[in-house]
């Protein structure tokens, strides 16, 4: 049976079966679209947010149904290279922006350019749009940023008599390295810098001091180039870490969390940790253990520090591009967004959200991050092929060795530089 009659009654099985209607298999019989939302929410409230949100949409939109897929932080950027080269992408994705450029690049993600909102463009700052721009095309909506701060022991700098920083008066980098020298001593800390993975958090704080790393010519080709502002943030850790013996060097190979119990066990005045952080030390600081959340410290460029937001973005592959754009805009609606933010502990990044009450308030530093808002800026490497391999074959290792005293400043800047450009040079052929 391979003649015509085998061909005509295959195109009408297929045409029956969900996986070969025209419409890529997402539409029932009676029409209704379903969308796929694959969400990286983790945290107890925040997954709740989500879900309550996709309840919501649902229960007000019957002809566009989205079903909520749990996806993880862990694995996301090889399931989704995974699901875009096998063609079953969610329409709908969540990751950061610092993951979005060889997808867009790739052509896997839909230019929003035409599918978003006036009111959602117009929301969102243009400096948070840039995080999202590849080219001439948007290829995520940044939703949720969040800061680095210094959490610090409320009790131990009150009775040091050191100044206390503010957003409006912040501390220096020089003045910040003082501090922690004058908090240690006898077996204690000023400052643990919890550096498993020391370089976002390195070249986001030096753009503080000025430094940028990355510089991008005429004809559009990036190279490393380690100045003296790139220098500032560095210093501060390795010196603070081998000559003033004011941090830790014992949580540079730490993860945030993991420094935690030492916090509360009064062995370290201050730890810088994103803004989201707050959440665990809520939930797990001993009775009576009075914390803060203070500002980093300001360099040449005053607060600025880098972020990569949290985005959704459309797959390109998705048969209902508008659709799914919708239901982003229904998302990151104002009092939406709020509820995102106070789910997973963090800033949103539109103007009006951030103008809500409950992200103002002195409690547990809300007031703090939302004055940090107007002062963060793209990551340095957001729009840098090759990145991921630079930071973990050169940037990463480099770091770790100057750090902990291994290598000195001009060792670190050969290796960034020399052996770094060796390997973007790669991807910009």
């Amino acid at each position: 049976m391979r003649g015509p009659r085998w061909l005509t009654a295959v195109l009408l099985l297929c045409l029956l079966a969900a996986g070969c209607t025209e419409d890529g298999g997402d539409r029932s019989d009676d029409g209704r679209i379903t969308l796929r939302f694959q969400s990286l929410a983790w945290q107890e409230e925040s997954v709740a947010v989500n879900k309550e949100l996709v309840r919501e949409w649902n229960a007000t939109h019957p002809d566009v149904r989205v079903e909520y897929v749990q996806g993880s932080w862990d694995s996301v950027h090889d399931q989704l290279l995974t699901s875009f080269e096998g063609g079953e992408a969610p329409d709908i994705i969540h990751d950061a922006s610092d993951d979005l450029a060889d997808f867009a690049h790739g052509g896997y993600l839909a230019d929003l350019r035409g599918l978003l909102s006036e009111r959602l463009r117009a929301d969102i700052p243009r400096h948070s749009w840039e995080t999202t721009t590849f080219g001439d095309g948007i290829y995520g909506v940044p939703f949720l940023q969040e800061p680095r701060v210094l959490i610090a022991n409320a009790t131990w700098l009150r009775e040091s008599g050191v100044r206390v920083p503010t957003p409006e008066d912040p501390w220096s980098w020089a003045e910040f390295r003082a501090v922690a020298e004058e908090l240690s001593g006898e077996g204690k800390y000023g400052v643990a810098w919890p550096l498993k993975d020391p370089v976002s958090a390195t070249l986001n704080l030096s753009l503080s001091a000025g430094g940028q790393l990355f510089h991008r010519g005429t004809d559009g080709k990036v190279e490393v180039r380690f100045e003296a502002a790139d220098a500032v943030v560095p210093r501060t850790v390795h010196d603070g870490v081998n000559t003033d013996r004011s941090a830790s060097g014992t949580t540079l190979g730490m993860g945030g969390s993991d420094t935690l119990p030492g916090f509360f066990g009064g062995r370290y005045a201050m730890v810088p940790l994103g803004f989201s952080y707050r959440q665990q030390i809520v939930q797990q600081a001993p009775e009576g253990f009075e914390w803060q959340v203070l500002p980093a410290p300001a360099g040449a460029a005053g607060l600025t520090q880098g972020v990569s937001p949290q985005t959704l973005s459309v797959a390109e592959d998705s048969p209902h591009k508008k659709e799914a754009a919708a239901f982003v805009d229904f998302l990151l609606r104002p009092p939406n967004m709020v509820r995102l933010a106070l789910g997973d502990w963090m800033l949103p990044t539109g103007t009006e959200a951030l103008k809500d009450p409950a992200l103002r308030t002195a409690e547990h530093g809300w007031a703090t991050g939302t004055a940090l808002a107007a002062h963060l800026r793209s990551a340095p490497a957001q729009s840098v092929r090759g990145y991921p391999e630079w930071k973990d074959k050169v940037a990463t290792p480099a770091f770790q060795e100057y750090y902990s005293g291994a290598i000195d400043l001009d060792e670190l800047r050969s290796r960034l530089e020399e052996d770094g450009n060796l390997v973007l040079a790669r991807y910009q052929r």
